[in-house]
């Protein structure tokens, strides 16, 4: 395939001095030399090791449990079970919030006391002087089970008689979008296109595990150092430890990957407990093996898509169904549905559409977040429908896309309203572009190549309500503090507001210093999720540097004798726009500032638009403040006689609004391009009777640098976006489009598509018909 690449619509953004420059970032030169703390990485005097009890059984009564020989083992100090914390449980609703009425059925307790639900369920913990201690202790604890019966299959967990995982019938969750009329929309189909397609379990597989350690300072508070994407659990923690909120204490790291995986609370509550029934200090480091048993996985769906077109490719009505495995309990798997749900039309134009998706309760390992919450389930169906619909009408990809690619103007199917570029067809022609000439087949190598599009929310659902604080001060010596309780996942959250703070005050980047992630110490920001970051404390930040500019230019038209407007702030100095031989260096007139008594600091609330909930009936409504649109291209190679798949080149091409830090932004575009792959191609959990039989690295396998071509990244810049200077997010929409994008080249390549990922050999020569 080859197309002619669309011509921009014309942006005219002005310069800026730091913000869009691909800078250092300030946190490089630790990461570089090793000198990042993580939260693996620290220990204290009389520090005890924890670890956890976790069920062997997934779906069974609890009718012994016996920890007295782990009780007497000596260097064991504490073995808690949940008759000791009756009590404890976790509210597994949305994080961060905290004016939003509970949703019914949304505790999770945090030790299981008479029941299991599913594999790996937490039982006990045990804190002791050295990890083998701990370890030989876990091995004394006696149980015994009754098994009961268990589900396994959402489908199956539908039906009546059904064993009850989550009363009274195992759904957890409905969502559904009613626009215009089913009836009249297939009517005016000249074709109706009907598949069914399933997307899998994910693993999280982030190069850092759960890691923390607690302790009691000498304010009484119990201080938790941990890996987390949300200091705000620590309300939640309060409850479930019994004592008052401001009593828990959190102090986030540098995050070594969360991927959503670490915005549910993991060990957090296990380290709170055992440093308040023990008085010491506590260190808890999950091994790969017991990450894979405790954390959440990617939501695995069944998507039905009954589309009516035109032959010209118009979609006259799109009918959608799909259900998703919430696991033994809910989680976010309500939020991750609605994700879908909206998102499961894809970025088109449609009058006509119905969508009806359910999430299940089952006895298999729960599910939550996973970078792009439900989008990436939504794309990958949408996008095989739409190739699918080109190929019964025996036309082209791409024009089927362009005659219902959604525009600037245009309403989503929950009649939202897009303000923002789309610039659909310039992402997707320049993708496939960067591709080039296609590679000719050779032997029994087919080659192909394909593309996807999407579109995907940043910022909060509208109807949480959601705030970001930031502080931002001017010291006297020029330099920018930034306080700020954004937790950084590595993708450099942080050094988005160092580069904003820069800009607006005229100073270099490495003057700046930011203080993150202590829920005592720092304005709360929010949690690290939903591309959300940038967009609410970089809008934070901004309006806090914002009103200390001010500040300082009012002061500074006083010396120059000058209007503001006149008057600019760069290069660590104030000066006249029109004559800038006329200068104040910014230390003088910081100093004289302080010295009027005006204020050098600013506390910023930034509030994101608040709106009614979407009407449950037909689901219209506004539902995020914006989106990010864009397109992933590839070409692979695959074997029929072996059905290995290669992928030989790749391209992304994204409208990110404005990049912050270009450098930044570029390897959030490869990085989800390269998690978008492995989710194609190979991950692949398996999951029987709800075990989960891949449960390391050694048999789940996730992409390395060798495995895949470096993916050329192509950013655009409309400006429109809500963030910062026109920025939009792009952390969670870079993975989404890459799964399709792939499968399409494969289908591309053999004539013949697979609906169901990870891609892998087996399914290739299945789809072939061959042994």
């Amino acid at each position: 395939m080859k197309y002619q690449v669309k011509p921009l619509p014309q942006v005219n953004l002005p310069e800026l001095r730091t913000v869009g420059k691909p800078l250092r970032k300030v946190d490089a030169m630790g990461k570089a030399v090793g000198d990042t703390v993580y939260a693996g990485d620290y220990s204290m005097p009389r520090m005890l090791h924890g670890k956890v009890f976790r069920s062997k059984q997934s779906s069974a009564r609890i009718t012994r449990l016996d920890v007295s020989k782990a009780r007497a083992l000596p260097g064991v100090a504490c073995v808690i079970t949940g008759f000791d914390v009756p009590n404890a449980r976790l509210v597994s609703d949305m994080p961060g919030q905290t004016g939003q009425k509970q949703r019914a059925g949304s505790d999770v307790p945090v030790l299981a006391s008479e029941q299991v639900r599913f594999y790996g369920e937490p039982i006990a913990l045990v804190a002791a002087e050295t990890l083998e201690i701990a370890d030989k202790a876990l091995s004394l604890i006696e149980i015994d089970y009754e098994p009961l019966p268990g589900v396994y299959d959402p489908l199956e967990a539908m039906k009546p008689g059904a064993p009850v995982v989550t009363p009274p019938d195992n759904i957890v969750a409905r969502w559904k979008i009613r626009k215009g009329s089913m009836e009249s929309g297939f009517e005016q189909a000249d074709l109706i296109v009907e598949n069914t397609f399933r997307i899998p379990y994910q693993e999280h597989a982030y190069l850092e595990p759960e890691a923390g350690v607690a302790w009691i300072d000498e304010r009484g508070a119990i201080t938790i150092r941990v890996s987390t994407q949300v200091i705000e659990h620590f309300r939640t923690i309060a409850r479930a430890v019994g004592v008052r909120q401001n009593k828990i204490h959190i102090q986030g790291t540098m995050v070594g990957g969360g991927f959503g995986g670490k915005e549910d609370i993991t060990i957090e509550i296990y380290l709170a407990l055992l440093a308040k029934h023990t008085a010491r200090p506590v260190k808890m480091v999950y091994t790969r093996e017991e990450s894979f048993l405790a954390h959440a996985k990617r939501h695995p769906y069944v998507i039905k898509h009954r589309t009516g077109v035109k032959n010209n490719g118009q979609i006259t009505a799109s009918k959608i169904e799909m259900i998703s495995d919430s696991g033994a309990y809910p989680y976010l798997s309500p939020y991750v549905l609605l994700y879908t749900t909206v998102m499961a039309p894809g970025p088109y134009r449609i009058d006509n559409v119905q969508v009806d998706a359910i999430s299940v309760a089952t006895n298999n390992p729960y599910t939550s977040a996973f970078r792009g919450f439900g989008g990436p389930q939504a794309c990958f169906a949408y996008e095989q429908q739409m190739d699918d619909i080109a190929r019964q009408l025996g036309l082209d990809p791409l024009d089927v896309r362009k005659v219902n690619y959604l525009r600037t103007g245009d309403c989503t199917a929950t009649g939202q309203v897009i303000e923002s570029a789309t610039w659909l067809e310039e992402t997707a022609t320049r993708a496939m572009a960067a591709l080039g000439e296609q590679t000719p087949d050779y032997g029994s190598v087919k080659i192909g190549q394909g593309f996807a599009s999407y579109f995907q929310s940043y910022g909060r659902i509208t109807w949480m309500h959601d705030t970001s604080q930031a502080w931002v001060g001017l010291e006297l010596d020029g330099t920018v503090t930034i306080r700020a309780g954004v937790p950084d996942l590595g993708a450099g959250q942080a050094n988005s507001l160092c580069q904003i703070a820069a800009e607006v005050l005229g100073v270099p980047l490495e003057r700046v210093t930011i203080y993150t992630t202590d829920s005592a110490l720092t304005p709360l920001s929010g949690t690290s999720t939903a591309t959300r970051q940038l967009y609410m404390s970089g809008n934070a930040t901004l309006m806090a540097a914002t009103n200390v500019r001010n500040v300082l230019l009012n002061r500074a038209s006083k010396h120059f004798e000058e209007e503001i407007e006149a008057l600019d702030i760069a290069d660590g100095k104030a000066f006249n726009k029109s004559d800038p031989s006329q200068t104040l260096d910014l230390v003088d007139l910081a100093k004289m500032c302080a010295s009027e008594g005006m204020h050098l600091s600013n506390l910023a609330l930034f509030k994101a638009p608040f709106t009614d909930p979407i009407n449950p009936e037909t689901g219209q409504g506004q539902v995020w403040p914006d989106f990010t649109f864009g397109s992933f291209a590839a070409e692979v190679a695959v074997d029929t006689e072996t059905g290995e798949v290669t992928i030989l080149k790749a391209a992304a091409c994204h409208d990110i609004g404005r990049a912050i830090n270009r450098a930044a932004a570029e390897g959030q575009i490869i990085g989800g391009g390269m998690q978008g792959l492995g989710y194609g191609l190979m991950e692949n959990l398996i999951v029987k009777e709800g075990v989960i039989k891949t449960p390391s690295l050694s048999e789940y396998l996730i992409p390395t640098s060798m495995d895949y071509p470096n993916i050329q990244a192509i950013i655009l810049e409309s400006g429109t976006g809500l963030g910062p200077f026109g920025a939009k997010g792009i952390g969670e929409p870079a993975l989404t489009p890459a799964a399709p994008a792939v499968a399409s080249a494969i289908a591309n390549a053999l004539g013949v598509s697979i609906p169901e990922i990870p891609i892998t050999p087996e399914k290739v020569l299945a789809a072939l018909d061959l042994p």
